[in-house]
């Protein structure tokens, strides 16, 4: 196995090269067999026992299915040259024995036509090397053009990896030679307002589906802890996100009037009958105004950003004295490791090139993972700095690469570097649901509980070992968090409510009502729900169908309502709303430098609508790009299959900044102040 020779290795890692075993980069699923049978998996190709990759990126399937159907291409032509071989020879021998040449009746055509081999010759070996090199100089032609574009304006590398960015390739391609690339004016102008309008259509498309499944909300705020303190405001639904605008607060953000009165009106723009929550931080101002809203429009939910409560619930476990050490301990580990390139280079061989720092992550989620990353190497390591490689390198005598290895070997550390895992892992996948950018509503009620007891049985049911944690996550939950929103979503979750190892509490069911008081205004309503709601619990009619069982588990909540809900239509609707829902904004990474300049700079009128434009835009590709990269499909959550080591929403690329605004020049007769 030579893994200079397949391009399929950027995709994968050799695990075991005794046993030829593999691991995706993607999905991190390891096969035996060596590279061939993991390109089905990246191709998403069915092929005995291979299971096709959920996680591999459009492009690199792509790639992968076109190297296969070449090498299935490739066999073909040995036994066509075999075959035109004998038949030129057959028709050679024909013509020597009749002293002329006859047609090869088996390869005419249906008029008894000569063959075409005959009338127009295959150009010879030699010539067709000829062709295929002149297209692979074309080729790198054009693809050092490219990058001498990208080079030459500064453009991100990044920029390669938009969805983008093959589809213009494509278009260009399409128009032949001759094509006129769009002129400076046109880019700034007539087809700046093309794309906004095709945003502002797709706009129109959300509307007609936050009627069905209702939207939420999303209040994303930053602070520069000086002058400046800005506000995003997007729109969600499971079909995708939009962009609306970017608020200047400095100086009313602890103003809660101030903030409701701005809250309301993006609520108002959006439609009060569509909207189900709205979401935003934790400060003092917003929870005001957003009870104040909620006060004020009964019909929705106000909800604090399920993230930034779980976040601070890992920093105060983080805060416990054994805790804390042990994550300090951890991070001189991973900075001696990474703080020298040799002992890096090193380290990645151990552990087959699996890192051990997660730096994009929030610094809480990122110390736990990291400590989890240290106990799952923790024999590799200490392999690494057992062997003769390492103890024969000069870095060995060094006093802080002994005191790193004492560390690594010392029982106490590593006895409460599991507990601290063990503890902290439970939270962890909760956070990784609800930073998803899927519809995670139905989901989080049970994850705390189940947190609970997984941290319970850690400790074999000892109490005073699980309070002090569990004290931790009842303060952060109960003060904060709690709401009967939540309540509601899990009881209208079919995966959890006809589990029968899941109790339903009581304050389950009363936040079911209350949710449902909220939410359905007339009397008629209600009093259908009343009826429907014995046929829901008792699964009656369609609801209790082969395949409606079946689809608790295997549908998405929302999904699942959708398909077997129709019998008690009232019901129906309520949860596919309520399920619909996310309970995070921190999936969606604003790169915020772009609104400080919005914000900062003086621009005069028409100047600032052609900023506000381009971000519009700008925001609005970066956020249907998400959206096309998980195919608009819900997945239901197993808490079991949750991965919490592979990759993060928040580890994705954050929005671009706008590097300059030089584009926005105008002539100089349209420079006067507003």
């Amino acid at each position: 196995m030579v893994r200079g020779r397949d391009a399929c290795w950027e995709h994968c890692a050799l695990v075991d090269a005794t046993r030829q075993k593999v691991r995706c980069n993607y999905c991190q699923r390891e096969f035996s067999g060596g590279v061939y049978r993991m390109k089905f998996h990246l191709a998403q190709i069915k092929n005995k026992d291979i299971v096709p990759c959920s996680d591999v990126p459009a492009d690199v399937r792509d790639h992968i299915q076109r190297i296969l159907s070449t090498s299935k291409k490739q066999k073909a032509p040995k036994k066509t040259r075999v075959d035109r071989a004998a038949a030129a020879n057959g028709q050679q021998n024909s013509s020597s024995a009749s002293g002329g040449i006859h047609p090869n009746h088996e390869s005419s055509g249906q008029n008894g036509s000569a063959c075409p081999s005959l009338l127009f010759p295959r150009p010879s070996l030699s010539e067709q090397h000829t062709v295929n090199d002149a297209q692979k100089l074309k080729e790198d032609d054009a693809d050092k053009k490219v990058a001498v574009f990208f080079f030459h304006n500064s453009i991100p590398f990044a920029a390669a990896k938009s969805m983008y960015y093959q589809e213009m390739i494509n278009a260009i391609a399409e128009c032949g030679v001759g094509y006129k690339a769009p002129s400076y004016e046109r880019l700034r102008s007539t087809l700046l307002e093309k794309v906004k309008g095709d945003i502002h259509e797709c706009y129109k498309k959300y509307r007609d589906e936050w009627k069905e499944t209702g939207c939420t909300i999303l209040c994303d705020s930053w602070s520069d802890d000086r002058t400046k303190s800005l506000v995003v405001f997007s729109v969600t639904c499971p079909k995708g996100s939009l962009f609306l605008k970017s608020v200047d607060v400095s100086g009313h953000e602890d103003d809660a009037a101030f903030l409701l009165e701005l809250l309301e009106s993006v609520v108002v723009e959006v439609g009060l009958e569509n909207v189900v929550q709205v979401i935003t931080d934790t400060t003092v101002s917003y929870v005001y105004a957003g009870r104040l809203l909620m006060a004020k429009y009964s019909s929705l939910f106000w909800s604090p950003c399920a993230s930034y409560c779980i976040d601070k619930m890992l920093e105060d476990i983080g805060k416990q004295e054994w805790v804390a050490t042990v994550l300090e301990e951890a991070k001189s580990i991973t900075r001696y490791i990474y703080g020298n390139e040799w002992t890096l280079n090193m380290m990645r061989k151990f552990t087959c090139g699996r890192e051990l720092i997660r730096p994009r992550i929030s610094r809480f989620v990122t110390n736990f993972l990291s400590l989890r990353s240290i106990v799952i190497q923790e024999d590799n390591l200490k392999h690494m700095f057992s062997g003769t490689e390492w103890l024969s390198s000069m870095y060995s005598k060094r006093p802080d690469a002994q005191a790193m290895k004492a560390l690594l070997f010392l029982d106490r550390f590593w006895k409460y570097a599991h507990e601290a895992v063990s503890v902290s892992e439970p939270l962890v996948k909760i956070l990784r649901i609800v930073e998803g950018d899927m519809p995670a509503m139905g989901y989080i009620y049970e994850g705390i509980e189940r947190a609970k007891v997984a941290i319970k049985t850690y400790y074999k049911g000892i109490e005073e070992n699980y309070m002090p944690i569990w004290n931790i996550i009842d303060r952060r939950w109960n003060m904060q968090h709690h709401s009967s929103l939540y309540a509601a979503a899990a009881f209208l979750n079919p995966s959890i409510l006809y589990n029968p190892n899941f109790k339903i509490d009581l304050r389950m069911r009363n936040g079911f009502q209350e949710a449902m008081s909220k939410m359905v205004t007339s009397e008629k309503d209600k009093m259908e729900i009343a009826k429907e709601h014995p046929k829901y619990i008792n699964a009656q009619g369609a609801l209790g169908t082969e395949f409606a069982i079946m689809g608790r588990t295997l549908n998405a909540p929302g999904d699942w309502w959708a398909g077997y809900g129709y019998e008690i239509p009232t019901l129906q609707r309520a949860a596919i709303r309520i399920l619909s829902q996310p309970c995070s904004s921190h999936w969606c990474r604003w790169n915020w430098s772009t609104f400080v300049s919005m914000h900062t700079k003086e621009r005069n009128r028409v100047e600032l609508d052609k900023f506000n434009d381009m971000v519009f835009v700008r925001c609005n590709l970066w956020l249907q790009a998400i959206c096309q990269s998980k195919d608009g499909k819900c997945k239901p959550i197993i808490f079991d299959e949750i991965d919490v080591s592979s990759e993060w929403p928040a580890e994705s690329e954050a929005s671009a900044p706008l590097l300059d605004d030089s584009w926005l020049d105008l002539p100089l007769e349209c420079r006067v102040s507003p």
